[in-house]
């Protein structure tokens, strides 16, 4: 969002994301504009030798990769996603105009540590010396972390729960509709999102906390140019897998929620959207994760197809089967993505709902024919 938000406003913007679904490329972009073939060609040509010498991780090659083709194209401002935790993550060498923290939820637990404090503590790495930050969400374990942090940094913090709400919030087929109160003048506006996903109502609300720093700093974002932004989110970044309808009649919905949170705000919004719906789960884990445990966020009287990305770090479909059955989550097993939701669709009535989730790399592998997912990925490559 707030690519799309500084793109429209005239700034030539660097955005760097992960993973990637479909092409690697997908993850460096400038003004929507994957990163240039032969420039990664270039690159690792380029960077060979110091390569061999240190070895470097695919991710830390692809952050430099990255840095070195925002600083070439000479990018007015980027946006850096960390990759994982913070404190730690390549990509927190670069000293920023701000930095924002999102939520925290137990995730990559066997790396960032096993409480909400500590998962916290690695998140609060990025915030720096005498550069604000905005804190999406805090919940009474986080909040000390981040106020103790800030306060060593002497880093001026900014708390977006504290300066927007989101109240009333509507998915409207491919759309998302949200009156977001500005708590410093009480007034409320309406927003669209492209990004239809309810759980994006709280994230607004820290791209708006964010804005709000970035004008601060004499960006000029005006309001047009905001509601615009975030009306075209899709088309101005690329980006995909965030409640993407895909299909009606039946309903197929892609979401790359692969964590506790992530799941439990997909099944909030599958029945508020679709109450009386029957529901097709297509589900694929890597094996990483708590899978016990996110199978209990499911509902018992759906239709299961377990299925496994082709990667080594994939749990094998089998066994995702046999978790399942001890939460008596019922339903066939199937190799192949495309396969399972064949078979759910020979399943499915025009009414009913088929979500595919549970990693990236299982919507990574969603053909592009059997679900009409050509249209969405030529209009992200554009």
């Amino acid at each position: 969002m707030l690519a799309a938000i500084l793109q429209e406003a005239g700034y030539k913007t660097g955005l760097y994301t992960s993973p990637h679904i479909k092409d690697f490329r997908e993850r460096i972009r400038i003004n929507g504009e994957m990163i240039d073939k032969d420039f990664v060609v270039d690159f690792v040509a380029r960077t060979r030798i110091v390569s061999d010498e240190i070895s470097p991780s695919f991710f830390e090659l692809t952050v430099a990769m990255a840095f070195d083709y925002f600083a070439t194209e000479k990018v007015d401002i980027a946006v850096i996603e960390t990759g994982l935790g913070g404190r730690l993550d390549s990509t927190n060498v670069i000293s920023p105009v701000l930095s924002v923290i999102t939520n925290i939820g137990y995730d990559h637990v066997n790396i960032l540590g096993t409480t909400l404090p500590e998962i916290a503590g690695e998140k609060a790495g990025i915030i720096k010396s005498n550069t604000p930050v905005v804190i999406g969400e805090t919940v009474a374990e986080t909040l000390p972390v981040f106020l103790k942090k800030a306060n060593e940094m002497n880093a001026a913090i900014h708390f977006a729960a504290e300066e927007y709400v989101a109240g009333y919030a509507e998915s409207s087929g491919s759309m998302l509709i949200c009156d977001v109160q500005n708590k410093s003048n009480n007034s409320t506006g309406k927003f669209k999102l492209d990004l239809a996903g309810m759980y994006q109502a709280k994230n607004l609300c820290t791209v708006l906390s964010t804005v709000d720093l970035l004008k601060k700093a004499d960006f000029n974002i005006t309001d047009e140019v905001l509601h615009h932004a975030l009306q075209h989110v899709k088309k101005l970044t690329g980006l995909r897998g965030r409640w993407d309808i895909i299909q009606a009649n039946p309903t197929v919905i892609l979401d790359v929620g692969h964590n506790e949170d992530g799941l439990k705000q997909v099944l909030q919004q599958l029945q508020a959207d679709y109450p009386a719906s029957r529901y097709h789960f297509i589900i694929g884990f890597v094996n990483d994760k708590d899978i016990s445990k996110l199978l209990t966020l499911f509902p018992k009287q759906s239709n299961y197809y377990f299925t496994n990305a082709h990667i080594p770090r994939a749990l094998p479909y089998g066994t995702l089967q046999e978790l399942a059955a001890q939460n008596s989550l019922l339903g066939e097993g199937y190799d192949d993505v495309n396969d399972a939701i064949k078979a759910a669709k020979e399943n499915a009535d025009e009414k009913d709902v088929l979500m595919v989730c549970g990693s990236f790399f299982i919507i990574a592998e969603v053909d592009q024919e059997l679900t009409s997912f050509l249209n969405a990925v030529n209009s992200w490559s554009k």
